[in-house]
Formats: C-alpha cells, structure tokens, sequence
C-alpha cells in the first residue's frame, strides 16, 4: 500500500499480523526495509523510507523530515499510540521520534544503534577491516569506482558479510539481506549524515533522553562492528530502559531470531 506524505511524496508500506502495533524504522539511511525474517507476535508494520527501496526516490533528505514521515506512517493506518523498533539508523530515527512524541509512543526497542556521539567511527573502521580480511581488497576496488548494478550488489553483500559472526553463512546472510535490491541511495545517505553531524549533538541528546520516560528496549550484538560502549551515555540517561546482549553481530534477528523474539517479546509485547 502506499502512505502520502504532507508534500505529497508516496512511501511504500506493508502490515502482516495481529496484536500490539509495531512499527519498525529500517537501517541506512538509503536503504530499504529488510524485516522479512523478524518474527513477532505482533501487528508489524513496515515502510520504506523517503529515498528508498520502493518508496519516492525524492527528498528533501534530513532526519526532521522523515521523522514527519514515520508520522504519516502512524496517521495512515490510524495509530493513536505504537512500539517503535529501529534498528541501526532506524534505531537512531525511533529515538528522535520518540523523543519529539513521546505520547504517541508506547515502548521503543532501540536495536545495534550507535549512540548519542559520533566517536565511534575509527574503532568500527578498524573492526570491519579485520572482519572482511582477504575479501577487503575487493571490497576497495569496487569502492573506488564507477560500478555497474550488478557491482553495486556485489559490494553491498561483501560490506553486510562483515555484520554477521560465522563466516561460513555471513554471505549467504547479507545475500538474504541484499534480495529484493533496490539499490542504495548514496544521495540520501551523505546528506543525512551531514543533517545528523550538525544536529545530533550528545550533551543536547543526554538532556532530552533523561525526560524520556517510554520504557525503552536496547539490544546490542556482542560482536558488533560497532563499540557497544558508544550507547553507554544513551542507557545511562534514559530512566526507564533495559539493555540485552545477544551473541551475534549487527542483525540480531537473521542470527539468533529466537532469542530475538523472545527479549522483543518479554520487553515490549508484555501486558
């Protein structure tokens, strides 16, 4: 089905399920919606964001922006309350939305986000190149230029393979994750992260979350690329909040999607 926005952009969106509402935030930005495997007992609903995947390929890009859309997500299929579940960016979008609507949000789940600050670049860097090893030199190659689709496939797949613990299912994983392509939204990205790097400020951030008080869900992967210390001042200012470690990397539920359901569950679906 299709959601209109206020400036008339037309988001790609789904439901499937019955129960509690649950409308989930996909990673990127510039992605598209990979929830396919998540399992909850639970009314999930799923979009696309502005830029991506099936959605409007169109901005304007910035978080305020599609932080509007997620509402007219909310709006359209008559939501006066829901649980949010972002993961990645999408975790970092649930939380600012969270934050400027708390009464419209019932419980948030805040999944392998990466914190209020912005200092976790080198060690993610230095893990991803560990984690890809001898496939890192092609992974650079295709990065540095002009790619055909079917290249920008390929790279897509060599990146996400680092996400995941077990080499031996971590491509037939990112493929999972790469199926449907849509493509990546390079537009969107960069002028979102340039958005987030002038807007999304920690000492703002720490202030604002300790007014929060939607019971909040944090699960990290252990063996995330990213330093799990960075969502420490995120935990630490929330006063309502619990936080679950999984043995996996940065998609809990393709790894480990029992567990998953079951912390999302016991945290957010409770009565």
């Amino acid at each position: 089905m299709t959601v209109r926005t206020d400036d008339g952009c037309e988001l790609w969106a789904t439901e499937t399920g019955t129960g509690p509402p649950v409308v989930l935030c996909h990673g990127g930005p510039g992605l598209w919606d990979m929830f396919d495997d998540l399992d909850l007992p639970a009314r999930l609903i799923r979009w696309d964001q502005r830029g991506s995947g099936r959605s409007d390929h169109r901005g304007p890009y910035s978080m305020a922006r599609t932080v509007a859309d997620l509402d007219a997500v909310r709006d359209h299929f008559d939501l006066d309350r829901m649980i949010l579940l972002g993961h990645s960016w999408g975790a970092q979008l649930a939380l600012r939305y969270a934050l400027d609507h708390p009464t419209r949000v019932t419980a948030l789940a805040y999944v392998s986000g990466v914190g209020l600050g912005w200092d976790w670049h080198t060690t993610f860097r230095a893990n991803f190149t560990n984690r890809l090893g001898p496939d890192m030199a092609r992974w650079q190659e295709l990065r540095d230029r002009e790619r055909t689709d079917a290249e920008e496939r390929e790279l897509a797949v060599l990146q996400w393979s680092a996400e995941f613990t077990d080499p031996t299912t971590a491509t037939t994983l990112a493929e999972r994750m790469a199926t449907p392509w849509f493509g990546v939204n390079y537009e969107c990205n960069t002028t979102i992260d340039i958005d987030d790097r002038l807007t999304w400020q920690e000492n703002d951030l720490v202030e604002a979350c300790q007014n929060l008080e939607v019971p909040t869900l944090i699960i990290d992967g252990t063996h995330d690329l990213r330093p799990r210390q960075a969502v420490d001042s995120l935990e630490n200012a929330l006063p309502n909040v619990t936080r679950v470690a999984l043995n996996t990397g940065h998609i809990p539920w393709l790894e480990a999607g029992e567990e998953f359901t079951k912390t999302c569950t016991r945290h957010l679906l409770r009565e």
